[in-house]
């Protein structure tokens, strides 16, 4: 039975000019390493068997060959078998590429991705301030205003009808179905009453009303002419219907002009009564339900509801297309005050800092692993021998200097094996 192995990608070159100063750069650390092997041969040839000074030169040459070929050895052996001789444990990165990328995954995760270590590294980085300090440019806010706004336009323009229905209709109405709303009004009812919230409400009526009656006197007539008796005189008719009107309409001004008024008291009252029976009375629930449902099942709700949607998304898009409009003038205000009020908190700039490193360890305790997995997969698809030579063209030129230094470093050890030598001796 086959099986499966993890596909092998290339890596992709991002800069060819950069990698071809890199490819530069390694071939000249190259030469210079080859050349200094090169001359601590040519010395050790001219100076075999020589004694006194030319005895230590000739020792020091020869551990530097030592040394150069040791170091050669093992920075070669890292991406490719020295002289193409596939000798044990040469060419680690081709071969085990996977069990390298593992280890990369362990030591990010270990050294990296701790609390410790991030939430210092945020709260250093004072991202508040700096964001204050941003933002409390006028060209700044401009920027953060235009681009907020053009991307609401955008993300307006997209909601289609039909998404606002569907919305409504299959996420909205069965909540609303499934929520009692008995309570809801009556707790709402209850803390508007409680703040005397209706108060203005009432007012507005009232003047509405008061407004209404005195420009329709006709109206009123005809419509309390038609509960007249019919074997009412006319002339009588028209006589009570208009005393009647204008007794009405000094009522309500009376009511309107005067706050502890009795009707607007037995208003209070028959209202403090539906919050209760709304908040205790079965009945009067059952009837609320019963209206919600009627509500719901009407057509119109979904209509009035999407009309509602488009005017709401009309006004908004039209004032945040304007440059001088009144939400983008808004916006520009807050957002310059917002970056003024940073530099000038420092309490808010710490609670910000604290909230944005709490979310930097929420974020890495619970994505954390699926993070530093990332490393392990991608190197597991590398080609072995690509990534190699990738690896090498990154690093290649400064692991050149440990062939450079074991061939200096070399040297001078022979020369000290060989002073002790000829000490001993």
């Amino acid at each position: 039975m086959s099986t499966s192995r993890p596909m092998t990608i290339p890596l992709i070159t991002a800069d060819p000019a950069a990698d071809e100063i890199r490819r530069q750069g390694l071939r000249r650390m190259r030469t210079i390493a080859v050349g200094l092997l090169v001359l601590a041969a040519v010395v050790y040839a001219a100076t075999i068997g020589q004694d006194g000074v030319l005895g230590f030169v000739n020792a020091g040459a020869e551990a530097s060959m030592v040394g150069a070929i040791a170091d050669w050895f093992a920075v070669t052996a890292l991406f490719r078998h020295p002289l193409g001789l596939p000798v044990p444990h040469t060419a680690l990165i081709p071969k085990r590429k996977d069990e390298l990328g593992r280890g990369l995954e362990e030591f990010v995760g270990e050294n990296f991705l701790q609390e410790d270590i991030i939430r210092e590294r945020v709260t250093s980085a004072t991202v508040s301030e700096r964001v204050g300090r941003w933002l409390a440019e006028p060209a700044n806010a401009q920027r953060v205003v235009d681009e907020v706004s053009d991307v609401a336009v955008i993300a307006l323009g997209k909601v289609r009808d039909d998404h606002v229905e569907s919305l409504i209709r299959e996420a909205l109405v069965p909540r609303f179905r499934d929520e009692p709303i008995a309570p809801l009004l009556g707790g709402l009812l209850s803390e508007t009453l409680r703040d005397d919230l209706h108060h203005g409400l009432v007012d507005l009526a009232l003047t509405e009303l008061h407004d209404w009656l005195v420009a329709n006197p006709d109206t009123v007539t005809e419509i309390l002419g038609e509960r007249a008796p019919w074997w009412s005189p006319p002339s009588i008719n028209e006589r009570v219907t208009a005393r009647v009107h204008l007794e009405l309409v000094r009522w309500v001004a009376d009511i309107r002009d005067d706050p502890e008024h009795d009707a607007r008291r037995a208003l209070d009252s028959m209202l403090g009564q539906l919050a209760h029976d709304l908040l205790e009375d079965p009945s009067t629930q059952e009837r609320t339900e019963r209206l919600k449902e009627r509500l719901l099942d009407h057509p119109q709700v979904i209509a009035s509801s999407v009309s509602l949607w488009n005017a709401l998304r009309r006004g908004l898009t039209g004032s945040l297309r304007d440059p001088e409009g009144a939400v983008r003038h808004r916006l520009l205000t807050e957002t310059h005050a917002f970056g003024e009020r940073l530099l000038a908190d420092e309490e808010l700039r710490a609670r910000l800092d604290g909230m944005a490193a709490d979310a930097a360890v929420f974020a890495v305790e619970r994505y954390g692993a699926e993070v530093t997995t990332v490393i392990t997969s991608t190197i597991e698809r590398w080609d072995g021998k690509e990534a190699a030579r990738r690896i090498e063209l990154h690093v290649g030129r400064d692991l050149q200097f440990i062939r450079i230094n074991g061939t200096i470093v070399g040297g001078l050890v022979g020369v000290l094996i060989h002073a002790f030598s000829v000490i001993i001796h």
